[in-house]
């Protein structure tokens, strides 16, 4: 599998970097790999007591409906109240995927989670254009990111490095083997993805 993913990004200068789907990862490794990061995508309050961190595929149409259905009450009810802070991270499936959050990283702390939903709300027409890359430069234009930006990034390998690949290489650590996987207080949630599932959980975290 790890081979199929590595032919799969078609890039050189990272495959090297990807260290293979499926590990298994004991507790220390765990918590190493989930540890908040400077370059962590965060919404919420760093003081919240429940912290949730996932990992997501661009392309993972299981991704999108949480983040299209889920996240919003998520939001309005535990992370706006200061109770839950979400940290976003990418786990590229494909190359597609991986050139999509590298568009996402490319616009900017400020636009970043806004082109991230704009990205997953109209996953359907980009994942499926002939021309992926120019059906998202169009859907992008009200983000106000632009196509000689969004082509640059494309091309930024280093970005790609130190973001994009570093957060596989985390998720890798940490036992994610599919998307969208989601660690609650350093521990992995295996309920559904449904409002009422988590608010359930994260009542029992949250006191």
């Amino acid at each position: 599998m790890r081979k199929m993913l590595r032919r799969t990004l078609g890039l050189a200068g990272l495959a090297a970097g990807f260290v293979g789907l499926g590990t298994v990862a004991g507790a220390q490794s765990v918590a190493e790999a989930l540890k908040p990061l400077d370059r962590d995508h965060v919404l919420g309050k760093a003081d919240a007591p429940v912290t949730i961190v996932e990992y997501a595929s661009l392309t993972c149409p299981h991704c999108a409906h949480f983040h299209v259905v889920v996240l919003p009450d998520l939001k309005k009810k535990w992370i706006d109240s200061g109770k839950v802070r979400l940290i976003y991270r990418d786990y590229p499936l494909d190359r597609l995927a991986l050139q999509a959050a590298a568009i996402a990283e490319c616009s900017g702390t400020a636009r970043y989670f806004p082109v991230l939903d704009l990205l997953f709300r109209q996953q359907d027409r980009w994942v499926n254009a002939r021309d992926p890359i120019a059906e998202i430069i169009k859907g992008l234009r009200v983000a106000g990111v632009g196509e000689a930006e969004i082509r640059a990034c494309l091309g930024d390998e280093k970005l790609m490095n130190d973001s994009v690949l570093a957060d596989y290489q985390s998720g890798d650590k940490a036992g994610v083997t599919g998307t969208p996987t989601l660690y609650i207080n350093g521990e992995k949630y295996n309920g559904a993805r449904m409002n009422a599932d988590l608010d359930a959980f994260l009542e029992k975290l949250a006191k």
